[in-house]
């Protein structure tokens, strides 16, 4: 359940070979970290046994002291907004799920790991991942091995590229399935969010 609930919220990823250990500090000098920051995200899903990969695309919003909105808008619509304390799956204006990060320990691991990776805050991830990787120019790339036996199983491994954002999270998991994000037209400050999108993160 909870490998299905991050998967649709939206991620995992790509053991990589070794590198040396990253540089956290300068990566993170890299990023911009916006109050508000949106834009479009394109997930496609490689399922061992397989050809055709699953595609689907939406938005995404990520509001600094409230939360994340998820919403998917191809093939069909689907909502998960998530905060800090709570991950709530929508279906139009009906809650179709709603778990609570209080009593459930993986929920709250996961929340925080999605918090960090849309907000690219590589110190938070720092606390639950081994992290690997390199900067070349304006861009970086880090691997992520998940510290704790149930992160690790809920997720599997990451792999994050970017610049001043988060660029692309490839997600590999123990079963062999693959999902790549990559994430597009991003924008930030008030203007970026919509005022249903707003009104959902209330």
């Amino acid at each position: 359940m909870m490998k299905r609930l991050f998967i649709a919220a939206l991620l995992a990823c790509t053991a990589w070979s070794a590198y040396a250990a990253a540089p956290v500090d300068k990566i993170q000098a890299m990023l911009a970290r916006p109050p508000v920051l949106c834009g479009r995200f394109d997930q496609s899903k490689q399922l061992v046994g397989i050809k055709k990969p699953l595609l689907s695309n939406g938005r995404f919003c990520v509001v600094n002291g409230k939360g994340v909105l998820w919403r998917t808008l191809q093939p069909f619509p689907n909502t998960l907004r998530l905060k800090r304390d709570e991950i709530v799956q929508m279906q139009g204006d009906k809650v179709a799920m709603r778990m609570d990060a209080k009593q459930e320990p993986v929920v709250r691991m996961i929340n925080g790991v999605l918090f960090s990776l849309l907000a690219g805050d590589l110190s938070q991830l720092d606390t639950l991942f081994e992290l690997d990787g390199s900067v070349q120019g304006n861009s970086w790339n880090v691997a992520l091995k998940a510290r704790q036996p149930a992160l690790a199983k809920a997720i599997g491994t990451l792999a994050l590229t970017g610049g001043a954002y988060v660029k692309t999270v490839t997600i590999s998991e123990a079963s062999g399935d693959r999902t790549e994000i990559t994430f597009s037209n991003l924008q930030s400050g008030d203007q970026a969010m919509t005022a249903e999108e707003g009104a959902a993160l209330e």
